[in-house]
């Protein structure tokens, strides 16, 4: 079985080809990085008109890697949702276009879901499993118990978690993308037990047992920091030994949020795996304070590979699969959803009125 994945929900235009025998045949990410890193940010619409510009060109991209042609696909998969409504509106018509135009299935894809099941790709993960959802836009904990079926545990009161790393790098004067930005200066911090003693930082939330998330008090902090420094541009170190603080400090939050998350996990359920998944889940130190708490508890940590982290088709493409095998699709008349909540039970989150229960 051959499958197209089409991810069009934030800045990557992005199409793959995947087997339900777990081969990537193709993954073709065009980053719009460039485009937005003048403005700090992503713009919607900029997103939107570059989507539209290079999605023809990406799919074909994927096809002539992979080596096959339209009529040997079985079926198409979409990004239908959370994501910037333009982008995911192009990516999910030129699915819905090929789809009817080759008679295959069409598979409307929650990006979420697609983060979430990326290990199952990789890795074979067997359910149930718990998920550490981090990313510029999200910042959850769930448990998938089973194609579709999600339990939210934990998530933001504010911020995400690479919302924060962004905004805080941009505080710093250092381009977008403000994770990777902030991981690549906070490597040549010289003592990290000096950068960490210069600049503390709040732990929001810790101690208390829920699972929930807050990061923009940390924000604030670095905010604080920066403006006690000497007026002007900031000093190499001065980046450096803040950046090594921050990073430090949201890895062990997320940490501290998880043992919550891991402790009830193992009481309820019969399963040994922590999922980290998202584009923050490519950042080596949190990655290696997951790894210290989870062998803490006799768990597996599975990450994504690098290339698998960020948005891509690749993750669309197998979730479609995912879908299919149980023999499910969608009509074309599906609809874009700008926010679209892995749970849909889980109750809404006093405080949360910037994100909502969208994820």
């Amino acid at each position: 079985m051959n499958v197209l994945g089409i991810e069009t929900s934030c800045d990557e235009t992005a199409a793959a080809i995947v087997t339900d025998n777990r081969e990537i045949l193709s993954n073709v990410v065009l980053s719009q990085l460039e485009t937005h890193a003048v403005y700090g940010g992503v713009v919607p619409e900029i997103a939107a008109r570059e989507h539209l510009q290079h999605i023809d060109k990406v799919i074909k991209a994927a096809l002539s890697d992979a080596d096959i042609n339209f009529d040997e696909l079985d079926g198409v998969a979409a990004t239908c949702g959370p994501g910037l409504i333009g982008g995911v509106m192009i990516g999910m018509m030129s699915a819905k276009a090929i789809a009817a135009a080759k008679n295959i299935p069409f598979i409307g894809i929650n990006h979420l879901e697609a983060h979430a099941l990326t290990a199952r790709l990789t890795d074979n993960i067997e359910f149930p499993y718990l998920i550490l959802l981090v990313s510029g836009g999200h910042s959850q904990i769930l448990v998938a118990e089973d194609i579709g079926i999600y339990k939210r545990w934990g998530t933001t009161l504010d911020d995400a978690a690479g919302e924060c790393f962004d905004k805080s790098a941009k505080l710093m004067g250092m381009p977008y993308a403000g994770g990777v930005s902030i991981e690549k200066i906070a490597k040549t911090c010289n003592n990290t037990a000096a950068a960490i003693k210069r600049f503390p930082l709040p732990s929001p939330l810790k101690g208390r047992k829920d699972c929930n998330f807050s990061f923009s008090g940390l924000k604030t902090a670095v905010r604080t920091h920066i403006d006690k420094l000497p007026t002007g541009d900031l000093e190499q170190k001065d980046i450096a030994d803040l950046s090594y603080a921050l990073q430090n400090k949201m890895a062990d939050i997320l940490a501290d949020r998880c043992e919550n998350a891991i402790q009830r996990f193992l009481a309820e359920y019969n399963g040994n795996t922590l999922v980290v998944c998202g584009g923050v889940s490519a950042n080596q130190t949190i990655k290696a304070k997951l790894e210290e708490l989870t062998s803490k508890y006799n768990m597996k940590l599975c990450t994504p590979p690098l290339n698998l982290s960020g948005d891509n088709g690749a993750m669309i493409a197998w979730a479609g699969i995912e879908r299919l095998k149980r023999g499910q699709n969608d009509p074309l008349d599906f609809k874009a959803r700008p926010r679209w909540a892995l749970d849909p039970n889980a109750a809404p989150i006093h405080g949360n009125s910037k994100k909502g229960n969208k994820a």
